[in-house]
Parts: C-alpha cells; structure tokens; sequence
C-alpha cells in the first residue's frame, strides 16, 4: 500500500539521473517547486539544457557514480537502462535517501504522484499498487476540476492573519448563472455578506457554520446605510475572515460596488471583484429581447428608476436607434412614461417589462408607450422588473415569441396597436 507524504524541496538538493523526456517532464515541476536541480547524463534533453543555461539547473555530463547522490533530499532515476536505475536506487536505500525509480516504481523508495493545484490546495494522486500514471493524472485532473467548480467546501480551518473580501455579481437571480469564480469564491467564505437579489438561492447550498448577513435593501427600506456596509466589510475582514459580499447582478453596475470597493482600500483591506451577468442585459435576453440588433438599435442607454426620469435620459429615446433599460422603476413607471410622451417620445414606442428575470416565475408584459401604464396595471406588474424601452422590444422583433424559462409562468402580452 502507498502512503501519500507531502515533502518539502524549496532549496533542497534533488538529483536526476538521465537527461531525456521522462526526466525533462519531472523538472520543471521540481524547479517551480524550488529545488536544487542537478542532472547527471551524458545527454539531456532540451528542455534540461534550458533549464541549465538559466541557472535554474546544474549539469554533470558524464555517468552516473554514488557520490552524486551526497546531500540529495532526492533522486530520480530514468535513465531507461534497469541495471544503471536498480544501482541508484540501492545507493539510495543506503544513504536513507527518497529515490523514484521512474520506469520501476517497485523498485524505488518513493513516488511522485500525478499534480495538479487549485484554490490553494495541492491535489496529489499515486497508484495504490501497481503505477499507472496515466490513470492518476486522469484522476487529479478531475478532482482539480471538482475544486475549481466550487462544489467542495474551500473554507481555511486554521486563522488566517489577514482577512480579505471578495465583491461578487451573483448575476440576474438563477443559482446556474452565477459564475465558476463567483461559486470558487462563495465555497471558501468565512462569511457572506448579501443582497436580496441574485443568486440567493446558492446560500442553501453552502456549508454549516457560514455566517450570513442580510443587508439587503428593498424599496423605500433600506436597513442598512451603505456606510454601514462598507464599516462591516471592513471589520470583518479586519477579524482574519475571508468575506463574501454578494450582490445581484453585476456589483459595478448600480451596485455600488464601487464605493465598497474605495472603502476597503482605503482601509487596506484586500479586495477582489469578481463581475457578474447584470440583469440590465441578462434579463431582456432571458425573455427573448435583444438590447441591440442589427439594423434596429445599436444603442444603449442603462439607468434607475428615477434617473430615469431626468430629461437627458429620456431624451434618448428620441433617437430610434437606442434602447433604453431600466432597472427598478415599476415605482416610478406613470412618472417616467408621463414625461417620456411630454419629451415627444413616440407613443407607438414598444415597450416590454420582465418581472423575475432568469427565474421560474419570470413575466413578461408588453405594450406600447401609450398603453404600457394600463397593461401593466392589469397585469399587476411588481418588482423585481427590468423595464425595456424601445424597438427592440417589439414581440415580432424576432419573427417569434420570446422563449420563458421551463416552467416559467405564461406572458402577459398586449401587442402594439396596428
């Protein structure tokens, strides 16, 4: 049976007896690892000879005799001729020095198991019998994938003496549309600092023991000021802890994230941003707009609910061209279409508005500019919403109804007139 045994090389003799292939693939791993490399060959190949050039590796270009392997930590033998590797490995047995016998595991004292690293985690695997060293790189490569998925708990066990925050988009709401990274960085969370919008559903799936925070706003109710906010990031990687803010969406696009971000490094907390899919563009798509097509609209314009409302921003919608998107603004709806028709929007504009984008209960309703407050009405439109104004909003845009999510609710439509 194999016993698995981490050993440190950085700064340590290692000695590889045999300059070809099998010995080249084994020294770039041993140099990154910070050993003392020395090959003893008559011949190497040239990924050695880059290696010796460079300084990181020295050469002796001869046979191999016992004295080589003098105040070795290890020795790898590969020199394809059994008799040469059997005589290494038996004068390392007598110096009590870890040797690989490369094409003879048996007859060596070690072995080096196939490596791959992810998220601060060496993964070792060796065969436990005979070797098989294609079937333990298989293996490490996937459980490295299985890491790097963030399906594994990544949380340190032991204090760390800095903390650190991570900034996290949890995209438009559906768990599968967070991000690989955004999941990594969720899997190592002492904490998770989070919104009421995004991938909140993931938080079921972390491990016990994972504080969670709610400082989610909501309209009109806002618990907890954003100065508050960043004062907890703030303390609680002051503690060692390594925190998780997750916000829907993108946290650059009004997520303030950027003002949590100034407040960490003003404090010289380390910060890490990882973007999300914002629901500005995510959502329309999920209900089968397109922001901008071909020939149709190759301008955007994003904004709140009461920016929205500012004249420069309507304004944009007197271009034909330009789509206008935007988030949270149910509640300000009757204001915005009012002064949109004030500005000499068209009033035949289409207009669409997709409740719960990205989520089983995703709704869309749709109607023209003059008609969208009525239909909204009846169809008792709530947040979260993202709004869609302009002509690629029409429903025969694309020649079909917009695709639901399986089992999303049915569309309200109201088409535009004529």
């Amino acid at each position: 049976m194999t016993a698995m045994l981490g050993v440190e090389l950085a700064g340590r003799r290692v000695v590889l007896v045999g300059g070809g292939d099998v010995s080249a693939r084994r020294a770039r791993r041993l140099v990154d690892e910070g050993a003392l490399l020395h090959v003893v060959a008559r011949e190497i190949a040239p990924v050695l000879s880059e290696l010796v050039e460079s300084g990181l590796a020295t050469w002796s270009q001869r046979d191999v005799v016992a004295g080589d392997l003098d105040e070795a930590w290890l020795v790898h033998a590969a020199t394809g001729d059994p008799a040469v590797d059997g005589a290494v490995a038996s004068w390392a047995e007598t110096r009590r020095i870890w040797c690989v016998v490369a094409s003879a595991v048996q007859t060596g004292s070690a072995r080096l198991p196939a490596q791959e690293r992810a998220e601060g985690v060496v993964i070792g695997v060796a065969s436990d019998g005979a070797a098989d060293p294609r079937r333990c790189a298989s293996v490490a490569r996937e459980l490295s994938l299985t890491v790097r998925s963030g399906a594994v708990d990544l949380r340190r066990r032991r204090a760390s003496v800095s903390g650190s925050v991570v900034l996290v988009g949890g995209g438009p709401g559906a768990a599968d549309l967070l991000t690989v990274r955004g999941a990594r960085a969720l899997a190592a969370a002492d904490v998770v600092v989070t919104d009421r919008l995004g991938a909140v559903d993931a938080l079921a799936e972390l491990p016990a023991g994972v504080e969670i925070v709610d400082v989610g706003k909501r309209p009109g109710h806002h618990p907890v000021p954003q100065e508050e906010i960043n004062a907890l990031l703030i303390r609680l990687a002051g503690e060692g802890r390594r925190v998780v803010r997750l916000k829907g969406g993108d946290p650059f696009v009004y997520g303030r994230g950027g003002e949590e971000v100034a407040a960490c490094r003003a404090a010289g907390v380390a910060i890490e941003v990882v973007p999300g899919i914002s629901s500005a563009i995510a959502v329309p798509a999920a209900a089968g707009i397109p922001i901008t097509h071909r020939g149709v609209a190759d301008g955007v314009r994003i904004a709140t609910g009461h920016e929205a409302l500012d004249s420069r921003v309507l304004g944009a919608l007197l271009d034909e061209r330009t789509t206008l998107v935007v988030l949270m603004g149910v509640g300000t709806l009757p204001v915005l279409v009012s002064r949109a028709l004030a500005l000499g929007v068209d009033p035949r504009l289409p207009v669409a508005i997709v409740e719960r984008g990205c989520t089983p209960e995703q709704r869309t309703t749709r109607a023209v500019l003059a008609e969208i407050l009525a239909s909204a009405a009846h169809a008792g439109v709530r947040n979260p919403a993202v709004i869609v104004m302009g002509r690629v909003a029409a429903p025969d845009l694309l020649d079909a109804a917009p695709v639901a999510p399986q089992g999303s609710a049915p569309h309200a439509m109201a088409r535009p007139a004529g």
